[in-house]
């Protein structure tokens, strides 16, 4: 999958580095639900572990070659919301060097699209912590819609403590 500006592709070992340069920023990874990477080898074993699948892409910018972000899917069963057996949770994250650029809502867009078209899910979920409200935008800026449902994630870094809003965008025929 691909736009003008980015192109989704699997995640490879030589991207350990890139993803620890982005992955070790504080103001990054909280935001998503996880702990800032400490070193090169942590990063290395989340690519070739919670990256090494068929539904997890690297987003790499296409005028630098970099992985700069990460976007995918989970499916029933995989899912932190209780989704139903023919939808999918979405989730992604794009570096800070990156944020207020587009890139976000451009990826999202193409995953939506791949998930409605190609995998013909009914039903597409995404949540975001309520102190990263910018990520909230970006599933607005997609067509998502607020459920009204808040859940907070124990298994997620600093989960107990934070809220998480639970969005929905549905299939239009």
């Amino acid at each position: 999958m691909e736009s003008d500006r980015i192109i989704f592709r699997p995640w490879l070992d030589s991207d350990a580095e890139t993803l620890f340069k982005y992955a070790s920023d504080p103001e990054l990874g909280p935001r998503a639900g996880w702990p800032p990477h400490k070193s090169v080898e942590e990063s290395l074993q989340i690519i070739r572990t919670v990256f090494n699948n068929d539904h997890t892409w690297a987003i790499e910018l296409k005028k630098t070659g970099e992985a700069i972000g990460c976007m995918g899917y989970y499916i029933y069963g995989e899912s932190n919301i209780c989704i139903g057996e023919h939808d999918a949770e979405l989730g992604y994250w794009v570096a800070r060097p990156y944020w207020n650029q587009g890139i976000c809502t451009e990826a999202l867009r193409m995953l939506i699209d791949y998930c409605f078209n190609v995998k013909c899910f009914q039903t597409l979920w995404s949540d975001f912590f309520v102190d990263n409200p910018a990520s909230g935008r970006v599933m607005e800026k997609c067509g998502f819609c607020d459920t009204g449902k808040i859940n907070y994630y124990s298994h997620l870094y600093q989960g107990d403590n934070r809220p998480v809003k639970i969005m929905k965008l549905e299939q239009t025929h």
